[in-house]
């Protein structure tokens, strides 16, 4: 082979292949950064929606009996209203024979219909204070209230007690709600009403404070001095009686829309209505209280009364009209510029974690019944697998003997060549070796053929071929193999001097295609390595013992695989149109008839990824190559026979337990913190110890079979905190580029070398 060297001075022009994998590895760092973003922003839906349902930042804290002392009596004696005006408080009192009706705790998407049907029906207004997080989940039912000429009011956005709250939280709780109503009704509110409040002797020296600071800011803060006690539930007649005052007096009257089971409520609001018009009472809003205060006052009594705030400014950023007295009591003011804009993006956002958390509940519920059914699955059929190959009279057929190819496309494998060669050197079944040196520029092909001069080895054959890929040097081996069994294997694996003996028994049954090893992590004994170690045996080899019953295998690994050459042939050959070449032509094998198996006892060790970028690189090309994989097969969900079997039984199991659920599976360990940080520590614990154990029982069963040392699975509770994420991670990278388009050549990890021989690995 000829080499030319660059004329000097002139800079060598980049070649495809150097351009195609420049183009890539421009493209994964933008995948990566949306499958970060779209964890992420699950994350964040999470969290809207536990605290929109007061799972994160509630406070379920209620100050009692504390002092009032600092109150002043004209506030603790007064009317249920209290406005600043001009920074001094002021209460006003609602007139004789008239009802300002109030709810509180809506919308209730059951409830606050019916309130609001009953108002309309008798002509009755009403104030509503809404909690925020309610109102952002049931936006149309505050505009209807609107819109029906209700007037509504802050009830805060968690309905927390706000005298335990920080300033900021105080800010938050009334800024988030009015957001909420601008974005589902287009207002904004002046009136405000404490949870937990009653009448204003009620007040204390702790939530004085809250109530002068936000009346400084605009606030009208409502209670009352009638109250239904409807939460208690005590019958309809007693709602109606206790929500009448005495004798001809006016009232600010308290009820519930939302909180709980209004039933009673809802039954007993016609025969009030009825009861206090027949009395001669009128129905009016808090702001028809002020209203009518101000009309006795004159003029100037309604100046004084408008909202405070500099130059007239309304909470949430509204400007009132000056030169419109009425309009200055008015509650609402219209919502403009960035206050309604961040108000829809609030509900929207809202609307998406609504439906995006129940969905994923459903989806992660199915996902746990398939996980644990999978299991199940596997710990029945990998037993029976088990004690079906492993008795004495089990037998594919007459001993296979006649000499095999073994294969070892390579490129760049300067570090672990030797060592696979060595390992070949030992077989006690007779072979010739092709090296198929793919275009490498550190002398793999030189290193090989002096290792096999040293060992003495004269079965060795050296290919070089231009760059081409693995499918293509594949390929060549096989045109060029002498036999008709064909063993391939990785550059960088070692095989124990019985495995091609072993791996090539299965094909004393004339139906089998191709064979799959055991292949086997040698170097384990770090964090990263032991964490692959277990998936080996466990997510790898277990589910070979399942799928080798149920006939359809889908991956014979590239470490180790065994095929019949005119099998090989009747299907193509090893095809470049997907990543995934081992997984292609094993479904091309199922498409033509052929039998796929799954043989134990013929290990390899094999070196893994010894970084979290090597391993991202490897699993990334696993998993998207399997999609491609995957999707050009898909017409043998619609076939018949061999092909129709694989594509109805096969590429289900595959879909599911390969794509679908390692990518909702760790979203149940974010789901399990959000419930130990947010809902109930001790239960959400138990509920994923109890799921670790499932798994460490089918991995124990696992290492039994395969006959390896149970002190790795102390690595397993890290695994599952931080190596399923890393998959999950991968995974939906790969999705990514599945839908965006994309296209990867063989990727090459950086090798040590230190997987020599199999002797000694534990």
């Amino acid at each position: 082979m000829t080499t030319t060297t660059p004329s000097r001075g002139r800079r060598r022009a980049p070649t495809r292949m150097e351009r195609a994998a420049g183009k890539a590895a421009a493209l994964q760092k933008p995948r990566v950064i949306l499958a970060l973003l779209l964890l992420l922003g699950l994350t964040s839906v999470m969290l809207l929606d536990g605290y929109l349902r007061a799972e994160v930042g509630g406070d379920e804290r209620v100050r009692d009996g504390a002092s009032s002392s600092k109150v002043p009596d004209k506030i603790l004696n007064g009317g249920p209203i209290i406005s600043f005006r001009g920074g001094q408080a002021t209460t006003t009192s609602v007139p004789s024979k008239t009802i300002a009706l109030t709810f509180d705790d809506g919308p209730n998407p059951t409830y606050t219909p019916q309130v609001l049907d009953i108002l309309e029906k008798y002509d009755v207004p009403a104030t509503f204070f809404v909690v925020g997080s309610m109102v952002s989940r049931y936006p149309g039912i505050v505009k209807d209230m609107v819109d029906e000429g209700n007037e509504v009011g802050i009830h805060t956005f968690t309905h927390v007690d706000l005298s335990y709250q920080s300033d900021a939280r105080i800010r938050r709780e009334m800024t988030q709600t009015q957001l909420a109503l601008a974005g589902a009704a287009g207002i904004t509110t002046t009136l405000f009403r404490a949870p937990y409040s009653s009448e204003t002797d009620a007040i204390d020296n702790y939530s004085w404070p809250v109530y002068k600071k936000l009346g400084e800011e605009g606030y009208t803060s409502v209670f009352v001095d009638t109250d239904s006690d409807d939460w208690k539930k005590p019958g309809v007649s007693k709602i109606v009686k206790w929500a009448t005052p005495s004798g001809t007096s006016g009232a600010s009257v308290l009820m519930h829309d939302a909180g709980g089971d209004r039933e009673q409520t809802i039954k007993a609001l016609p025969t009030y209505i009825e009861k206090m018009k027949a009395k001669g009472y009128t129905f009016t809003t808090i702001s028809g209280v002020l209203d009518a205060q101000n009309a006795n006052n004159g003029p100037q009594g309604q100046q004084a009364n408008a909202p405070a705030g500099s130059n007239g400014q309304q909470p949430g950023g509204v400007t009132g009209d000056q030169n419109a007295a009425a309009r200055l009591q008015a509650a609402h003011r219209e919502a403009t510029g960035a206050t309604l804009y961040e108000g829809k993006a609030l509900v929207v956002a809202v609307a998406v974690a609504e439906y995006t958390v129940p969905t994923l509940s459903v989806g992660l519920a199915i996902v746990g019944v398939a996980v644990m059914g999978r299991f199940g699955m596997m710990l029945i059929l990998a037993r029976r697998h088990y004690r079906q190959r492993n008795k004495r009279r089990f037998s594919w057929g007459p001993t296979v003997t006649r000499p095999v190819t073994v294969i070892v496309p390579a490129y760049n494998e300067k570090e672990c060549i030797a060592n696979t060669l060595e390992s070949l050197s030992k077989s006690t079944h007779p072979i010739e070796i092709i090296v198929v040196d793919d275009g490498s520029s550190d002398g793999t092909s030189e290193i090989s053929r002096e290792a096999a001069r040293a060992l003495g080895m004269t079965n060795v054959r050296v290919i070089r071929q231009e760059n081409a890929g693995k499918p293509a040097a594949l390929n060549n081996g096989v045109r060029s193999a002498s036999y008709d069994i064909v063993v391939m294997m990785d550059g960088d694996t070692v095989f124990e001097p019985d495995t091609v003996r072993q791996l090539v028994q299965p094909f004393a049954d004339p139906e089998v295609g191709a064979v799959a090893g055991n292949a086997k992590v040698g170097n384990r004994n770090t964090v990263i390595g032991a964490w692959q170690h277990i998936e080996y045996v466990m997510g790898f080899n277990l589910d070979r013992r399942m799928y080798d019953l149920l006939r359809c295998m889908p991956t014979i690994p590239g470490a180790i695989g065994a095929f019949r050459r005119e099998a090989v042939l009747q299907v193509g050959g090893m095809s470049e149109d997907t990543l995934a070449e081992d997984t292609d032509i094993t479904i091309a094998m199922h498409r033509e008839g052929w039998r796929v198996v799954y043989q134990e006892h013929a290990r390899a060790w094999t070196e893994a990824p010894a970084s979290l970028k090597q391993l991202w690189s490897q699993r990334y090309r696993w998993s998207y190559g399997t999609m491609q994989a995957l999707w050009k097969h898909r017409k043998s969900l619609t076939d018949k026979g061999p092909s129709g079997r694989f594509g109805r039984v096969g590429m289900p199991l595959v879909v599911i337990f390969q794509i679908i659920t390692p990518v909702f599976a760790p979203l149940i360990d974010v789901f399990t913190a959000y419930s130990m940080i947010f809902v109930d520590f001790q239960a959400a614990l138990y509920a994923w110890l109890a799921v670790l154990c499932v798994q460490l029982v089918c991995a124990a069963y696992a290492f039994k079979l395969d006959k390896e040392k149970y002190r790795y699975l102390l690595m397993m509770p890290l695994q599952q905190l931080a190596y399923r994420q890393m998959m999950y991670l991968v995974l939906i990278h790969s999705c990514i580029t599945a839908l965006t388009g994309g296209r990867l050549r063989w990727q090459k990890l950086k090798r040590t070398g230190e997987v020599g021989t199999p002797a000694g690995v534990g």
